[in-house]
């Protein structure tokens, strides 16, 4: 489990809702027609929101392959809060 965020180097917030069923590699092309360039940079997260605004997911190029990252924090749907919140305010979860 990754409790900080301090070992990226970049971190990028994707824009528009994202399909949660999208899988490593859509997600990846998602970035490379977004920005033009290609996500394989190490040490890079990349944020893709849902409807939902409990639920995040992140992607890592770790040089050998991705590393898919899930989170689900229901208290978020409880208050009401989106994600960019508590990206926002790190100390919240």
């Amino acid at each position: 489990m990754l409790n900080d965020a301090t070992c990226f180097k970049a971190v990028y917030i994707v824009c528009g809702y994202t399909d949660r069923r999208a899988g490593m590699d859509r997600l990846a092309a998602l970035v490379e027609a977004q920005t033009g360039s290609r996500p394989y940079v190490p040490d890079t997260l990349y944020l893709f929101c849902g409807r939902r605004t409990d639920r995040i997911k992140g992607l890592v190029w770790e040089g050998d392959g991705w590393l898919l990252l899930y989170r689900f924090a229901p208290v978020l749907y409880r208050y009401g809060l989106s994600t960019v919140y508590v990206l926002k305010n790190r100390n919240f979860l």
